[in-house]
């Protein structure tokens, strides 16, 4: 009976030691799991997250409890740039904001994760209204009928779902 119940202690560490690696390895902090967007996880992705005075909607691929507080996590697939692009700043800032409206927790930050490098983004007021107004921009944006291409990045174009329809694409 003491042999088995070495064993099962000795299973147990390995258990823990080897979720804990598999934790930081996806760019997680310490905490628990409370939402994934990743099947890695299970069959069964979370329903998105919704805010309906803003019409926001989004899936973060993780939410993290960890000391009362709810942290998103943004998990990308390429290596890090120098300083996190805007638009991974303002998708993790619109699943800050999502957390507060659906949970009652202002996050103090979220986490970008890339392949070799994370940044935690603090979630501010300034950046809240910048958000806020970028949303604004976009709808108003959404109502015109020609609104010009806002940058000179032929991989951006190439992966645009409009490109079928722009008349200013570049390649």
């Amino acid at each position: 009976m003491l042999y088995i119940s070495l064993a099962l202690l000795i299973f147990a560490i390995l258990f823990f030691w080897q979720s804990n690696r598999q934790q930081k390895a996806a760019g997680l902090p310490g905490g628990r799991v409370i939402y994934t967007d990743t099947r890695g996880w299970g069959e069964e992705v979370e329903k998105p997250l919704f805010y309906a005075a803003l019409g926001l909607t989004g899936k973060p691929d993780y939410l993290i409890e960890k000391s009362g507080q709810i942290i998103p996590v943004e998990v990308k697939s390429g290596r890090a740039p120098e300083a996190p692009y805007d638009s991974h700043i303002y998708q993790l800032a619109s699943y800050c904001l999502l957390v507060e409206k659906t949970y009652g927790k202002r996050p103090p930050y979220g986490i970008i994760h890339y392949e070799n490098r994370d940044f935690a983004i603090d979630y501010t007021r300034e950046l809240e209204s910048s958000l806020i107004e970028l949303i604004a921009d976009m709808r108003e944006d959404g109502m015109k009928k020609d609104v010009h291409r806002s940058h000179e990045q032929p991989s951006r174009c190439k992966r645009c779902g409009f490109r079928h329809v722009c008349d200013q694409k570049l390649v």
